[in-house]
């Protein structure tokens, strides 16, 4: 007998669910279940079921589409570039050059060898 192998034709492509792409997935993972544990915590505490679900479905549908718009806007990686560029410094003061004198380049050192 003959064993039957699938080709995998999406290698090295991030993984999309309805289009949310890549870490996305992860986060609409977490947020659904924070609403279902806030919807446990409301049950638990004896909230009625209708003000229960107008708190959670409109919250859910707020969060979905949130996670779908970023997914969109940034991509795979956009969100985590984004962020990282907001932790850079806008500006660089220095108020001597003395830093600036004391660097070396390499074609400086292999000029003078």
């Amino acid at each position: 007998m003959a064993t039957v192998f699938e080709i995998n034709k999406g290698i090295n492509r991030s993984i999309v669910f309805k289009g949310v792409k890549a870490q996305y997935i992860l986060y609409l993972a977490v947020a659904v279940l924070v609403l279902l544990l806030l919807f446990a915590v409301l049950y638990f505490f004896g909230c009625n079921i209708y003000i229960i679900l107008a708190i959670d479905i409109p919250l859910g549908a707020f969060v979905i589409s949130y996670i779908q718009r970023i997914s969109q806007k940034y991509g795979e990686h956009g969100l985590a570039k984004k962020l990282a560029h907001q932790r850079l410094p806008g500006i660089i003061s220095s108020h001597t050059r003395t830093l600036f004198t004391q660097l070396k380049s390499s074609t400086d050192e292999n000029n003078h060898a």
